[in-house]
């Protein structure tokens, strides 16, 4: 498996690249922000990035948007110093796929990418002929086989993170997730991070698929998760 890392750190990039070539993978190395973009959209064979946020020439967010705009759906793994809650908040809105806080091990380094391939649906994989390919709740839909939203017939504009929480939920309808629950599923089960992620994107998807029509479909569960299910009053819930 090819994979990208785009570090600037010759430590950082001696450990990686020595780790996962024992591991079987095949490792490029961009050490700055504008040759990492450009390896990345010159080369569709990389199956993954691993993107370090503080680069020389263009940052990781600024590459990582790039990349996305460009409508590659590589698996994007962003490496950071910086491990708040809003730096993993503005990493993965930039279009990142997961996030690790350094100094890391080499093993959790190596879960997180099989994580992330686990959810990357290879792409000779056949399609079910039977499969629902629509997803929906009252005037909402889901394409899976498209990955796109509407509601009232509007596209909604979704990240793939935030692609991935809605249709989790669609997929659970009316039934009360737990914010573990929710980073277990749509983040990875490896994924070790504070659970406000969860209400910073469940607000994110709110606002988008409101924008056309101002009913609620997104319920918060009082000390217990989301639920997605049509608008009813409820004593529990808001």
């Amino acid at each position: 498996m090819k994979l990208l890392l785009i570090e600037d750190e010759p430590a950082v990039v001696s450990v990686i690249t020595r780790g996962l070539s024992e591991a079987g993978y095949e490792v490029s190395v961009a050490p700055d922000g504008t040759s990492g973009l450009q390896m990345a959209l010159n080369n569709p064979s990389f199956r993954l990035i691993i993107l370090d946020v503080m680069l020389p020439g263009m940052n990781g967010i600024e590459v990582c948007r790039s990349i996305r705009k460009a409508r590659l759906d590589v698996p994007i793994l962003m490496l950071t110093a910086l491990g708040t809650t809003e730096n993993i908040v503005m990493g993965l809105d930039s279009g990142a796929d997961d996030y690790l806080v350094k100094p890391f091990k080499l093993q959790e380094l190596e879960a997180r990418i099989r994580s992330l391939m686990r959810r990357k649906t290879p792409v000779d994989t056949p399609v079910p002929v039977t499969s629902a390919a629509i997803l929906s709740m009252a005037d909402l839909e889901l394409d899976t086989d498209t990955k796109s939203a509407s509601r009232n017939g509007k596209n909604i504009q979704l990240t793939a993170t935030e692609y991935r929480l809605l249709e989790y939920l669609l997929k659970n309808p009316r039934k009360v997730l737990s914010r573990l629950e929710i980073l277990e599923q749509v983040w990875g089960i490896e994924f070790n991070m504070n659970t406000k992620v969860v209400d910073v994107y469940i607000n994110y998807l709110r606002k988008k698929i409101n924008k056309y029509n101002p009913t609620e479909l997104i319920h918060t569960v009082v000390g217990l998760g989301y639920m997605i299910r049509e608008n009813k009053a409820d004593e529990d819930t808001h």
